[in-house]
């Protein structure tokens, strides 16, 4: 007997596809009866390690029987792990650890006013983007690009100034002469907005400006970051170092987790009594994340990203080579995004009835974040099941 996927008595907030899942392994998901799917969605870009990894399984298992949570009242061991890594990795000073990319988001949005008040700016200012995404509280769906995100919400937080992406003079004359800009934050890699990247140019040339006016360089990695770019971290491409680095997603695997990771500039702004967050840094997520990055090093999961990152990005160019309705392919590892010339919002349904888990953003742009352990045969299994699906949405048959 076949199972409707259903949840009536849960707030319809999401536009859910009918589809309920049951189990996952690797990079493939089986659905409550019994159909499998090609995951190349990885849970917007969480499921780094795929799914029902034995090692991370393990580890789980056994913190579990140990200790899931306790407070911030007491150190908690496997934070500092965490955190010292993070720093490793970052080439930064110290962590906070919270619960998800909104919660980091909004942390760094925090330490960017009290920056400003600390240098007697009334009403700080930050730069944002357009088409930026960072969540969906009141400060974060403000410092969004995007009107459909914020409609319904005002009023809005005010104080916030908003720039086109890789665009410099437009940053210089938005922010030329003013004495209350504390921070510029941007994706380096911005995702739902349509996977669009900063040039390595741009991002070095911003923290070149932050650098000569004191502000803070906020880089929200939470998307982008943990390897999924080939590097640690997204901006390292263009050899700078954020000054404040929220994130969240890949860190645990699918493990709730968010981190704000601090470099001098932004290492002593929060104090005790400035922000907190009880399950933050608990000791199951923190050994989602140690174990995490261990197995991600372990198994060469970066180099992985950035070779089959290419290897995916090659296949779909020559899929799409003669197709002018497919405007852009682009992205950087296993980030990738296929923007087609019409809305291609109904691909997402008929590519889960192909058995391939995509999504859509910006409703011209397929988006893939898959597991970072997948491998090109599996990359040939995506490309042979999109190719056909993005033609017929460019070149509908007549019946």
């Amino acid at each position: 007997m076949t199972i409707t996927a259903a949840s009536p008595h849960v707030m319809n907030t999401y536009g859910r596809l009918p589809i309920a899942m049951a189990r996952g392994e690797g990079c493939y998901l089986w659905d409550v009866n019994g159909k499998r799917y090609l995951d190349a969605l990885g849970g917007i870009a969480v499921n780094t390690l795929g799914h029902a990894h034995p090692q991370l399984v393990k580890a789980l298992q056994e913190q579990v029987g140990l200790l899931m949570h306790t407070s911030n009242y007491y150190h908690i061991p496997h934070q500092e792990a965490l955190a010292a890594k993070l720093v490793a990795l970052s080439g930064m000073t110290n962590v906070f650890f919270c619960n998800s990319g909104l919660e980091a988001n909004e942390a760094a949005l925090k330490m960017a006013r009290k920056f400003g008040h600390q240098k007697g700016i009334a009403h700080p200012k930050v730069v944002v983007y357009e088409h930026a995404f960072h969540g969906r509280s009141i400060a974060t769906l403000s410092a969004t690009g995007n009107p459909k995100v914020q409609e319904g919400f005002g009023p809005l937080v005010d104080d916030f100034i908003r720039v086109p992406t890789n665009d410099l003079a437009a940053l210089q004359t938005a922010t030329n002469g003013r004495d209350d800009v504390v921070a510029i934050f941007f994706e380096a890699i911005q995702g739902e907005g349509g996977v669009n990247p900063l040039s390595d140019d741009y991002m070095q040339a911003v923290r070149a400006l932050c650098d000569a006016n004191d502000w803070l360089l906020m880089i929200d990695e939470v998307q982008c970051g943990i390897g999924r770019t080939g590097k640690w971290f997204a901006h390292q491409w263009a050899g700078i170092v954020p000054d404040v680095m929220p994130l969240a997603k890949g860190l645990g695997s699918g493990v709730p987790i968010g981190a704000v990771v601090a470099g001098p500039k932004a290492a002593g702004i929060l104090q005790p009594g400035n922000h907190g967050s009880t399950f933050g840094g608990n000791p199951l997520a923190m050994r989602a994340g140690v174990e995490t990055l261990r197995i991600m090093e372990e198994e060469d999961l970066l180099n992985n990203a950035s070779a089959v990152g290419a290897y995916f990005k090659a296949a779909l160019q020559a899929a799409f080579a003669d197709e002018p309705g497919v405007v852009s392919i682009r992205g950087r590892g296993l980030m990738i995004g296929v923007e087609t010339r019409v809305p291609c919002g109904q691909i997402v349904m008929q590519a889960a009835d192909a058995g391939l888990l995509i999504s859509v953003t910006a409703d011209t742009v397929i988006r893939m974040v898959p597991p970072l352990l997948i491998t090109t045969a599996q990359i040939d299994e995506i490309v042979a099941i999109l190719r056909p699906l993005v033609l017929n949405l460019l070149h509908p048959k007549v019946t």
